[in-house]
């Protein structure tokens, strides 16, 4: 895997599968914006890349606020001046209790977190995603398409079954400005 020249957005980069993904498309070649809500965390990581002759650069955001994204990407735009892949990895796994414990506000913070911070990291990376095309990939769940046997996990299991439903549209939609939706459960 070659990404020379390439900028690759990774959110979720402080730790985890985000951590590990970053670092491994910076081992490839690629510029990485390590975007995340914990300033310590995102420093490890981009001092770890940068450590091992990589390239990154710190943003800190919630994926879950438009205007924290907004601000996010125009970061990205004024310090890398492109951007051609987006690994939407954030996410949280919530309250798990059987629905009568669940409290409304629990639920909707899951799927706010999951799902619509899944949409908002695409929609406004687009911009820029449009100039070259590129690759957005989506981490999901297992959870979310075949296992539905945790009691307690129907919150978390509906945000990402609606993130496997959300990169089935944006694939379709984005395919005519050479972008790749993938999804990984």
């Amino acid at each position: 895997m070659d990404l020379e020249g390439k900028v690759v957005l990774v959110t979720g980069a402080g730790s985890g599968i985000g951590k590990a993904a970053a670092l491994r498309l910076a081992r490839a070649g690629a510029t990485i914006a390590v975007l995340g809500r914990t300033a310590d965390d995102l420093a490890v990581t981009a001092d770890q890349i940068v450590a091992s002759g990589g390239r990154a650069i710190t943003v800190e955001a919630d994926i879950s606020q438009p205007d924290e994204m907004q601000a996010a990407i125009a970061q990205i735009e004024e310090k890398l001046k492109r951007l051609d892949g987006v690994f939407a990895n954030a996410g949280i796994n919530g309250v798990w209790a059987p629905i009568a414990d669940l409290e409304p506000e629990e639920w909707s913070h899951t799927l706010t977190v999951n799902l619509m911070g899944t949409f908002l990291t695409v929609k406004y990376a687009l911009p820029l995603l449009k100039v070259r095309g590129g690759s957005v990939i989506i981490t999901s769940s297992v959870n979310g398409t075949r296992i539905f046997s945790n009691v307690g996990a129907s919150a978390y299991s509906v945000s990402k079954a609606g993130q496997v439903a959300f990169a089935k549209m944006a694939a379709l939609e984005l395919a005519k400005y050479k972008i790749r939706v993938n999804v990984i459960c």
